[in-house]
């Protein structure tokens, strides 16, 4: 393989599942702590997806969440398929900041938007990533991440997102944040997204892998679009559909086609959390997208992620259904950035110190053994390319 390409193939080697002996041992000891097998519900099977993906027993209770949202704009939103676009009455006017992904960046960021209110509530802190805002960088706040692969991406229904070489920086972009985040000591994390158009370019990728209809996928987003903008998105989602069928054999390419520079960079955050052994929350219909992107490359990757909550997005809804994933939450919730997700992570502590802190009686009578323990060699996006 030549230098600067990658090779997605090889994340299908560099992912294994989380530990089974240890989701064993876990279980083990769930079953002496004297409680009937279903009395916490899901909280259970939380707590033993956790302890699966740290490899230990007890598990450790959370203690270093990181909302991480990615940012950017589509330029499919001139067509008028969201609420927060320009007036496409008036494609001419000239463009506000503030009606663009840069707004609810800077919403978000001075903690005015839900996701900064649930975030703030449950101290997790909040990093977000410019990947492919249309805005001038000085306007941003100095929270910012500056990562940024191009300004926007293309309007998907007539022409590629990005180009190929864009989709793999986005790529190697959100594969190197998830590097950062677990070198940095991170123990779940939460995943959300901040854009305008996002969820037209999600639905694409979702119609294509599924192999369904514009209108099976097609919702009204977080900005909640009336009859007719769902009209002109249902339009959208088709001629995108078309355009992008021809690359399902190739998902960096279909990435680069439908997806755009964030979705490309959600997908490899994704598979390099899994590469890194760091379980993800996901939130609505763009994280599922990009996993359901990411399971078409390494099918173990998708037991690393947990869907924090149920939209109500059609789109969402089919995603998580191909995938086997259920969710923890049903509020209907289409903000973005993260805000569903966050609802659910109360349910992940909670499962966590459940597991962590409940006696247990000893195995075998000669007190209480830790189960199993894996640590793997971390690898890094450069091994896998």
């Amino acid at each position: 393989m030549s230098e600067g390409t990658l090779n997605l193939d090889e994340f299908g080697d560099l992912i294994e599942r989380p530990n089974a002996a240890v989701r064993r041992a876990a279980e083990s000891r769930r079953a002496r702590t004297g409680r009937a097998p279903a009395a916490l519900g899901r909280l259970d099977e939380l707590a033993l997806w956790l302890a699966a993906a740290q490899g230990q027993v007890p598990v450790e209770p959370i203690r270093s969440p990181r909302l991480v949202v990615f940012a950017g704009d589509h330029g499919i939103a001139a067509r008028g398929v969201s609420g927060h676009a320009p007036d496409p009455v008036d494609p001419a006017a000239p463009a506000d900041p503030e009606r663009g992904a840069a707004g609810l960046v800077r919403e978000l960021l001075d903690g005015r938007g839900p996701a900064a209110v649930l975030a703030r509530e449950a101290g997790v802190p909040v990093r977000v990533v410019d990947v492919s805002l249309d805005c001038d960088p000085a306007i941003l706040p100095d929270e910012v991440t500056r990562r940024r692969v191009r300004r926007g991406s293309a309007p998907l229904d007539t022409a590629d997102a990005v180009t190929l070489a864009e989709a793999e920086a986005a790529f190697r972009l959100g594969a190197a944040v998830a590097d950062e985040e677990a070198d940095a000591g991170t123990d779940l994390l939460v995943l959300g997204d901040l854009s305008v158009g996002g969820t037209t370019a999600a639905g694409v990728l979702i119609a294509a892998l599924c192999g369904t209809d514009a209108s099976v996928v097609t919702g009204r987003g977080g900005s909640g679009i009336d009859d007719l903008a769902w009209m002109r998105k249902c339009a959208a989602v088709r001629d995108g559909l078309r355009h992008a069928r021809p690359a399902l054999g190739d998902q960096l390419q279909l990435l680069a086609t439908a997806g755009g520079a964030d979705l490309a960079a959600m997908t490899g955050f994704l598979l390099q959390s899994a590469v890194r052994r760091t379980p993800v929350v996901l939130d609505g219909v763009v994280s599922a997208a990009c996993a359901l992107v990411g399971q078409r490359v390494a099918f173990r990757a998708v037991d690393w992620w947990i869907p924090g909550h149920v939209s109500g997005e059609p789109g969402q809804a089919k995603a998580l259904d191909r995938m086997a994933m259920r969710p923890l939450l049903e509020q209907g919730v289409t903000v973005g950035g993260g805000a569903g997700a966050l609802l659910a992570l109360p349910l992940v502590r909670a499962a966590a110190a459940l597991a962590a802190r409940q006696p247990a009686e000893p195995a075998g009578g000669g007190g209480e053994e830790p189960g199993p323990t894996a640590s793997p060699e971390d690898v890094d996006l450069a091994e896998a390319t």
